[in-house]
């Protein structure tokens, strides 16, 4: 099996600065790529103060950290991916995005590099089939905040080597999380089963079931789950779940991936969620306050 020892991750946003901090922590030489050094450095500094956090609280060593943030470095350049491993891409949801990068780094890197993508919702061989070594392509999709949540969906298409894939089990199961194994379906296994839970929840606010406030209480006190549909909507993006329940919708053609009317008038009008500061929820108020969205 081949041995993993420097990791290379595509874009410095909230998931790909946390699965650079999880690399790095775990021993791996992390490179982490960015379109421009302001960037790559904000998301280097974040990471840093994140351990040193870790280590006010005594939940990490000094010397740790020092070791991990030694162990990281960013750069706006592809090239400096060359000698990388693995290369786990978490750049934005869109397909030719993603592509124009594995096309540009399937010249550059060595033929035994595997590449990974962080995406949610696209299928994995739509990428592999822009590259020339579709057998060394996975999925890694790991789940915000990278730090602290332990799964990781490990997919593999149909042209995946089993030796790739079960390199990238391993790598993830390295790095303290809990892998399962996905087929390469639009949204595996978690998206496949929550995106058409929060597009119900919101269109049960639409017909007039309940309010935003009692849903989020009902499921959480009903169900046992740390957060309701809205408060988690709000924490993923609002932005993002409509993104992605167009990819899921054009996938399969099923009405549950759809947005709502509600959901994409809010988009339109720049309610992303936490974020952006509104949401289902307004956070310029403490404790945030349900919008008033007049139906």
């Amino acid at each position: 099996m081949p041995e993993i020892k420097r990791v290379g991750v595509l874009g410095a946003g909230l998931m790909g600065s946390g699965i650079a901090q999880v690399s790095a922590q775990a021993g791996y030489d992390t490179v982490v790529r960015e379109v421009s050094d302001a960037l790559h450095e904000r998301a280097v500094a974040g990471i840093g103060k994140q351990l040193g956090k870790a280590v006010d609280k005594g939940k990490l060593a000094a010397e740790d950290r020092d070791s991990t943030l030694g162990r990281l470095r960013g750069t706006t350049s592809l090239e400096e991916l060359a000698e990388c491993d693995i290369i786990i891409e978490a750049v934005v949801e869109d397909l030719e995005i993603k592509n124009e990068m594995w096309r540009t780094l399937d010249g550059i890197c060595g033929p035994e590099a595997i590449f990974a993508s962080n995406t949610s919702s696209l299928t994995i061989a739509d990428m592999a089939a822009a590259t020339r070594r579709p057998e060394r392509m996975v999925g890694l999709h790991f789940f915000n905040p990278v730090p602290v949540m332990k799964l990781v969906e490990v997919v593999k298409t149909i042209a995946t080597d089993p030796e790739v894939f079960e390199t990238a089990f391993e790598f993830a199961r390295s790095l303290g999380k809990e892998p399962i194994v996905c087929k390469d379906n639009s949204g595996f296994v978690v998206n496949l089963l929550l995106v058409p839970y929060m597009m119900d929840a919101i269109r049960a606010v639409e017909q007039g079931v309940a309010s935003v406030e009692d849903i989020d209480k009902g499921m959480r006190l009903g169900t046992g789950y740390p957060m309701g549909p809205f408060t988690l909507s709000d924490f993923v993006g609002l932005d993002t779940l409509d993104k992605i329940g167009d990819i899921m919708y054009n996938e399969y053609k099923d009405k549950r991936y759809a947005s709502p009317p509600l959901l994409r008038r809010m988009v339109s009008l720049g309610y992303q969620g936490r974020k952006s500061g509104k949401g289902f929820y307004d956070y310029a108020q403490d404790p945030p306050r349900v919008v008033d969205f007049g139906i």
